[in-house]
């Protein structure tokens, strides 16, 4: 990264008891989300005790003390999304939660995600403010992991969630599409948009790969790369992805490589197999887990980025990146991604495999298309999503929160 960093003036050094129901920390969506968080708070010199799952990566972050819950027995892996595991590892968590308020006194409670359930009332018991860091719609998320078709349970999660957002001090939501909800149902309530703009290499140091020993490591030769960085869960449309292949390396002659990196064994081997039904198998590479200072490298060795995502609201986080990175993108015409991106900076296409094809062969075969896109994005990402403008707003939010007078 090479902006500056500038840090905003602090009224007040605040300590802060956060808490994350997520295996932290573990590369991927709302934990990478919960990272920067820290970051920016520890930068702006607040001291921070996290409370989370015993499944996870200890990062080393100035200010920052890790407390994890009570292991749960048999549990060493936790999937994306709503389960039955979660419920667990949620109760273990609560028990941590308490024990921590009991024995110290912290500034604010600031609770991500459904840790705001047992949030919010925690924060009453404790006279203390209570943040609530919204990711996610947690209702939707019933419906796009498919946990449950009951009406009666998406109803309760629902009334649960009015019930946080009503009792909160403050509010955070990471896209727009969240924002607008929070501001059109509860016009009172003090909430504040922070997307996901900060760019890992302000936690993690970049490797010292070079363009060969990367294309050497995974035999990607000269090809073209498409690139997909992230999860290979059914919302991400991977299924999309692999159907366009074949359009694509028909029209480039084989000249073309798609490199998946993320994703499990079982899912890897599910679109390996997707990807030989279509006979393209010997046009993809799936990396599976890469550390996240490789990704700079496997970007720096693409030639287009693509996110082909089908469901939900929430923008994927790699999309600031890919806005910074000089390489053209190519995404679906999908809320997740047009709340953020328009015609100017990405080729936007219909949710169709053909259709996304032929987005990705337009900016391969028109340099002038790709380099005006690259030039756009990268102008927008300067201009709108700046990393400074990321620490302003934290600071702004935790102030209202704590609602500090001088």
């Amino acid at each position: 990264m090479t902006q500056e960093i500038k840090i905003p003036d602090v009224k007040r050094k605040l300590d802060v008891l956060m808490v994350a129901p997520q295996p932290w920390f573990q590369p991927r969506g709302t934990p990478f989300s919960v990272l920067h968080r820290i970051k920016a708070m520890s930068l702006l010199g607040h001291s921070i005790d996290l409370v989370t799952y015993h499944v996870g990566e200890d990062i080393k972050i100035d200010n920052l003390t890790i407390h994890r819950a009570a292991k749960v027995p048999f549990v060493k892996n936790v999937k994306i999304g709503p389960s039955k595991t979660k419920i667990a590892l949620d109760l273990a968590l609560i028990k941590k939660t308490r024990r921590l308020l009991q024995k110290k006194f912290y500034d604010l409670l600031h609770t991500h995600e459904e840790a705001s359930f047992w949030g919010v009332p925690l924060a009453k018991k404790y006279a203390m403010p209570h943040l609530y860091d919204m990711h996610s719609s947690l209702p939707q998320q019933l419906n796009n992991f498919k946990f449950t078709k009951s009406g009666l349970i998406r109803n309760v999660f629902h009334r649960l969630e009015n019930y946080v957002i009503e009792n909160s001090n403050a509010v955070i939501t990471i896209c727009p599409e969240l924002q607008s909800y929070v501001e059109q149902n509860f016009p009172e309530k003090t909430s504040i948009l922070i997307e996901n703009v900060a760019d890992n290499s302000i936690v993690f140091p970049a490797n010292g790969f070079d363009e060969y020993s990367i294309r050497s490591r995974f035999n990607l030769d000269e090809k073209r790369i498409v690139l997909y960085y992230g999860t290979l869960e059914t919302y991400q449309g991977i299924d999309l992805l692999i159907k366009s292949a074949r359009k694509v390396v028909q029209k480039q002659n084989g000249n073309v490589h798609f490199v998946l990196v993320g994703g499990n064994k079982q899912q890897i081997l599910h679109y390996k197999k997707m990807a030989a039904e279509q006979g393209v198998e010997s046009n993809f590479t799936f990396t599976g887990f890469l550390q996240p200072q490789m990704i700079p490298n496997m970007v720096a060795i693409s030639d287009v980025l693509v996110s082909p995502r089908l469901r939900g609201t929430n923008s994927p986080l790699k999309i600031y990146s890919y806005l910074r990175s000089g390489k053209p993108i190519v995404a679906t015409r999908h809320i997740t991604h047009t709340q953020i991106m328009d015609d100017s900076v990405a080729v936007l296409t219909e949710p169709t495999a053909d259709d996304f094809a032929e987005g990705i062969l337009s900016v391969i075969d028109d340099p002038q298309r790709r380099n005006s896109i690259v030039f756009a994005a990268q102008n927008l990402a300067e201009k709108k999503y700046s990393y400074n403008d990321y620490l302003q707003k934290v600071e702004q939010i935790l102030e209202k929160a704590v609602e500090v007078k001088y």
